[in-house]
């Protein structure tokens, strides 16, 4: 009786041929792994050391120059005694154009929301092809200097330009009455050369909304207006929020439109730092009024945020 001989069976995994794994790649998967583990902090790295060198290096300046000792000079130097007495005597001494800079910020800033958010909807909802190019046309004014705008400003609303002598001819300005070197004409500038910041993301967040929606408000028998302050509104606040913060912030830090367009009576905080540093060397002051300026904006924002309920939207 021949007996054949029986075949050994052998698990294709036991000699390498099969895979351990359902997925192929999951060994390469491993290798890249092992090898980009710090590639994130290697792509930040250019970043941080740019933060660090231009913003943490200033700012760390900045909080010693404002504990300076106040009797120091840039003849005899400056010592580091940590006069805090420093804020107290600024927001003493600077409380006026403080709350002016601010007040000034905020007329500025409604009447960029206002205008930004008719300009914003009209291109999102209505522009059509020509959307594109109404952007385009916004941020324009980006492709001149700050200045030369603030000083296009000037001439528009000198005593002699047409928009005040139109305004005399309707007996809305007195024959003394005049336009520039008047708060009017710092919260115009500071309203036209931050519009653009407002525009922008009021359109980024008004573009994303589905216009179904407005149009089941609508088939649920909602008026034009009650959908959009039910719909639209509320679905575009992200944008409100950045826009207003954008706008609001470096508006009040603003010199340039209180120096061409106002008068000394409409002097800004940033107009009265600007001087400390350059004209009377007192960077002690200077550097106290700046920290001063730094905080009570961070707090209103912080606290701004919170009450508009956006922290995660912004």
């Amino acid at each position: 009786m021949t007996h054949q001989p029986q075949e050994a069976l052998v698990e294709p995994d036991a000699v390498g041929l099969g895979s351990s794994s359902d997925d192929p790649g999951e060994g390469h998967e491993t290798v890249r792994g092992r090898g980009g583990r710090f590639t994130g902090y290697w792509l930040m790295l250019p970043s941080a050391l740019w933060l660090a060198l231009f913003f943490l290096v200033p700012f760390y300046s900045l909080i010693a120059m404002s504990l300076y000792d106040p009797t120091g000079s840039n003849l005899t130097g400056y010592d580091m005694t940590w006069h805090v007495a420093n804020y107290v005597d600024t927001i003493q001494a600077y409380w006026r154009p403080l709350l002016r800079s601010f007040w000034y910020a905020a007329m500025a800033t409604v009447a960029c929301l206002v205008l930004g958010y008719v300009l914003a909807y009209a291109i999102a909802f209505k522009a059509g092809r020509w959307k594109n190019l109404m952007l385009v046309l916004v941020i324009a004014p980006f492709f001149t200097s700050f200045l030369l705008r603030t000083l296009s400003w000037k001439l528009i609303l000198a005593d002699e330009g047409w928009i005040a002598e139109g305004l005399r001819t309707l007996q809305i300005l007195g024959e003394d009455g005049r336009l520039l070197a008047t708060p009017f004409a710092v919260v115009a500038g500071l309203t036209y050369n931050f519009l653009p910041f407002m525009v922008l993301p009021l359109f980024a967040s008004l573009d994303k909304i589905d216009n179904r929606l407005v149009e089941a408000a609508g088939d649920l028998y909602a008026s034009p207006a009650r959908a959009f302050f039910k719909v639209t509104l509320p679905l575009s606040m992200p944008g409100v929020v950045a826009g207003t913060l954008l706008t609001f912030i470096p508006a009040a830090g603003d010199f340039i439109n209180a120096e061409l367009l106002g008068s000394p009576n409409q002097r800004m905080i940033g107009n009265i730092i600007q001087n400390l540093f350059t004209n009377q060397g007192d960077y002690a002051a200077a550097g106290a009024l700046s920290m001063t300026l730094m905080i009570v904006i961070t707090v209103g924002v912080v606290f701004y945020i919170r009450r508009a309920g956006t922290e995660d939207l912004v």
